[in-house]
């Protein structure tokens, strides 16, 4: 589907927050999102919104194309398509479209991930041969950086005949130069990981490894590797884009992934590629999955590995996984420590646990009424989580703050929009949800204010918000929720759970 009204009516809040002096300008566009109409619809009159992406190379230059059609010079972009998840994605495609540029080989200007740099109304003449009146087109227009300045362009023949490099002083929107040149120069690309990789385990300690082709040309060829692969635009976010991989790979759905390690992985030429690795539990049969990439799939235990074609990235990382899950807790079906075994002296330290145990980061957003009641969401039935349970609006650190992590999750979820000024840390749960899993610290930040009503966002997740009054909390609760929010009504900052 389209970007939703929704996320196009809290892009462009988002934007007029930054930008208030031009709703008066943007009169037309907030009223078409007000009408029954699809708004990114070709067939919406008299107007619809459209994606632009405003491309600055490093030193400071932005693209611009020739449009064949229409013989004028503008930046690339284009209406919105089915498949294009967020209107960030859209800008991306239509970049990539007409353009050639590999989506890899561009990054968001940083504070402009998900923010238009700027927004445009312009009129579009009237087309005869394709039964269009003139009409106007709402253009979002969202800030990317090349971050490979020996990238080839390819333009799309069809509606591209040339393309040229301007300075920003010499930026055909006059809006858009001024906002440019307020930008300053480019920053220096910080390229994060593209790739996502899935560090999959069972109960019974091994792991979950893919025999890749041995053909010429190809990453790791004929070694025994990971499932995973390279963020494409309609990818929200790297787990998505690992989430995709899996199916498109091997139909395989694993319930949950969690953010492990960032790695950084060498092929046989020597080139390193930054992988985002997530790991998660599986007790399937391979041989029952449907493998459309590779020779095979098969598990192994960490032992067994030097014994494999594997690369030295990838035996690391499963050996130094292994050692965090077998330092959290005792292996499976080994018999608990009794206390002779070690006690220690009288009067003697107790002993650190050996190992470093990478801990997953969870964000939480504790949000009250002026009732002073709690907002909850309910978690979908099919969740792989704590299905139908109540629980904060919450997700996984990616590669950002956690404060960052909170105000993208507010308003993908939810519809919100959080102003990290307004945010104080709230409490503190450290917990293990099962025994033997990887310890999870649970961020839970109060808003002071925010703007905007729930909304399921995400219905796939949430079936619904609902403000909880703190003293009648549903039954179905996320259990370090309700200690959360009990910790948070009698003073404490600081919660642990699972450890005993």
């Amino acid at each position: 589907m389209p970007p939703s009204r929704s996320h196009i009516r809290t892009t462009v809040e988002a934007y007029l927050e930054r930008h208030p002096g031009e709703r008066a300008a943007l009169a037309a566009l907030l009223t078409a999102l007000d009408r029954p109409a699809d708004p990114t619809s070709r067939a919406t009159l008299p107007g619809h919104v459209t994606c632009g992406a405003i491309l600055v190379d490093e030193v400071g230059r932005m693209l611009h194309i020739h449009h064949r059609a229409s013989g004028k010079v503008l930046a690339p972009g284009g209406h919105t398509e089915p498949e294009d998840q967020t209107l960030a994605a859209a800008a991306l495609r239509e970049l990539h479209e007409e353009t050639g540029i590999p989506t890899g080989a561009v990054v968001p200007w940083p504070g402009y991930d998900d923010v238009p740099v700027d927004i445009d109304v312009h009129d579009i003449d009237a087309n005869p041969a394709k039964n269009e009146p003139a009409h106007h087109h709402y253009d979002l227009r969202y800030l990317f950086q090349l971050d490979d300045s020996e990238v080839a362009l390819t333009p799309q023949a069809e509606e591209v005949s040339g393309w040229e490099w301007r300075p920003t002083d010499r930026v055909t929107s006059p809006t858009l130069r001024e906002k440019l040149l307020k930008l300053g120069p480019p920053a220096p690309a910080r390229q994060g990981p593209v790739n996502a990789s899935a560090l999959i385990y069972n109960d019974a300690g091994q792991y979950l490894l893919h025999l890749r082709d041995d053909v010429p040309g190809i990453w790791e060829p004929g070694a025994w590797s990971l499932l995973g692969g390279g963020r494409e635009a309609q990818d929200r976010s790297l787990e998505e884009t690992i989430r995709r991989e899996l199916r498109e790979e091997a139909a395989l759905h694993v319930p949950e992934l969690t953010p492990f390690a960032t790695e950084e992985a060498r092929g046989s030429d020597g080139t390193t590629v930054p992988i985002e690795i997530y790991a998660g539990r599986w007790n399937g049969d391979p041989t029952d999955l449907t493998l459309t990439e590779g020779v095979m799939l098969a598990w192994f235990t960490p032992d067994i590995l030097p014994r494999l074609r594997i690369s030295p990235t990838t035996l690391d990382l499963v050996r130094r996984h292994h050692a965090a899950r077998t330092h959290i807790a005792p292996a499976l079906g080994a018999p608990a420590p009794t206390s002779s075994d070690h006690e220690p002296d009288q009067g003697a330290p107790a002993e650190a646990p050996e190992g470093t145990v990478l801990n997953v980061v969870g964000v939480h957003l504790h949000l009250e009424d002026a009732q002073g009641r709690v907002l909850l969401g309910q978690r979908h039935p099919d969740s792989a989580y704590a299905p139908s349970m109540h629980h904060y609006l919450a997700g996984h650190c990616e590669q950002e703050s956690a404060l960052s992590c909170l105000v993208r999750e507010a308003r993908e979820e939810a519809g919100l929009l959080i102003d990290p000024g307004q945010v104080e840390l709230a409490h503190l749960v450290h917990l293990i949800d099962v025994p033997g899993d990887i310890p999870r610290v649970q961020i839970v930040f109060r808003a002071r204010s925010w703007s905007g009503t729930p909304e399921v966002r995400e219905p796939d997740k949430c079936t619904g918000w609902r403000f909880w009054d703190p003293d009648e909390l549903p039954a179905q609760i996320v259990p370090y929720t309700r200690a959360a929010i009990e910790g948070i009504r009698s003073g404490r900052l600081y919660t642990e759970m699972g450890w005993a």
